[in-house]
């Protein structure tokens, strides 16, 4: 019951859109299957590493004030950094993947450094993970239990993002949004340039 309780909101949470999505989302209109995954990979470590803290026992650094502040502010900054970009990009049909434009880069590391940076300066990633340890796991649930609720929910966030760039990725989905794409990015930048914000003044 404890599983269930754990991976419905964890689940819940996922499906809810946030900086990541608009992230996955432009690299799968733009770049090349493996680079939209990379992305994926690198938000997954993320998550990761904050369930690895609360696997571990350390939900006291939620309430580190200094820290939660510093991740609060660098994850705005780095919100605000790709909003721009976004917003500055220009217009490209969608079929145009050359380019020197930080976000279209074809590398796989940059990528993954894209998804991972975009996770682990989301100071509510680490809030939600080392909360629902705290509150619906048990502190007579074994180490080896708690392993395995973590690499659940980090197998669930690697296979419900690939899906997301699988799908918009597919040549038919392009070619759908078509001259939109420039539309999109826009949307996308101006989303995560809200994030940004409102992560800058909460």
């Amino acid at each position: 019951m404890e599983f269930l309780f754990i991976a419905t909101a964890h689940f819940l949470a996922l499906l809810s859109p946030g900086p990541d999505f608009f992230l996955i989302m432009q690299a799968a209109l733009r770049l090349p299957l493996r680079y939209g995954i990379a992305i994926c990979v690198g938000i997954t470590a993320a998550n990761g590493t904050y369930l690895l803290l609360a696997v571990l026992g350390l939900q006291v650094i939620k309430d580190i004030s200094w820290l939660v502040l510093s991740l609060q502010y660098l994850g705005a900054a780095y919100l605000l950094c790709i909003g721009v970009l976004l917003l500055q990009a220009p217009r490209r049909p969608v079929s145009d993947q050359d380019s020197v434009y930080f976000l279209g880069a074809q590398h796989i590391g940059r990528q993954f450094l894209v998804g991972f940076m975009s996770g682990i300066l989301n100071p509510k990633n680490m809030i939600f993970y080392l909360s629902l340890f705290t509150v619906m796991v048990s502190e007579q649930t074994p180490l080896i239990t708690r392993f395995f609720y973590a690499i659940w929910m980090v197998s669930i966030v690697l296979i419900w993002d690939s899906a997301v760039v699988a799908v918009i990725g597919r040549e038919c989905v392009k070619n759908w949004l078509g001259r939109g794409v420039f539309y999109v990015e826009k949307l996308s930048g101006a989303v995560l340039t809200t994030f940004g914000l409102t992560l800058f003044f909460t």
